[in-house]
């Protein structure tokens, strides 16, 4: 590279860092009294997002009041117990009927020997030591 192409590489990164200083000082950062008074608004407006998830409770997002009583949506969740439709507590995307445990193997060992045998003779298997996690000599 000769001197030439090497001052101009030199100025344009000096020019780029110069740009995005000026353009980072041209919105100056709010102050703390205007921080805190538009916080204040905004809970009055009820347009916080609540602690923790970042979930805003299914009351106040369709804007309506529960129309059940306390009893009735006791007595539907006792109802789901029973019928295994309850949905764990914490973050639960499918009913607990749905979260089932492994039944275990479709295969038996033997099935799968005999598999792995005839991939090995295929050789459609890796060499241990030649995949590539292997490590590099």
């Amino acid at each position: 590279m000769t001197m030439k192409n090497t001052l101009t590489v030199v100025a344009a990164v000096a020019a780029a860092m110069f740009t995005q200083a000026a353009f980072a000082q041209a919105s100056a950062p709010a102050s703390r009294a205007e921080v805190k008074s538009e916080t204040k608004s905004a809970v009055k407006a009820g347009a916080t997002t609540p602690a923790g998830e970042a979930v805003t409770p299914k009351a106040a997002a369709s804007g309506a009041k529960s129309t059940k009583t306390r009893g009735e949506r006791k007595a539907e969740t006792q109802d789901a117990r029973k019928d295994k439709t309850l949905r764990p507590a914490g973050e639960a995307t499918a009913p607990a009927s749905a979260m089932k445990p492994a039944t275990g193997p479709s295969k038996d060992r033997a099935d799968v020997k005999a598999d792995t045998k005839a991939a090995v003779k295929a050789g459609a298997t890796t060499p241990a030591g030649e995949g590539p996690m292997a490590p590099k000599k």
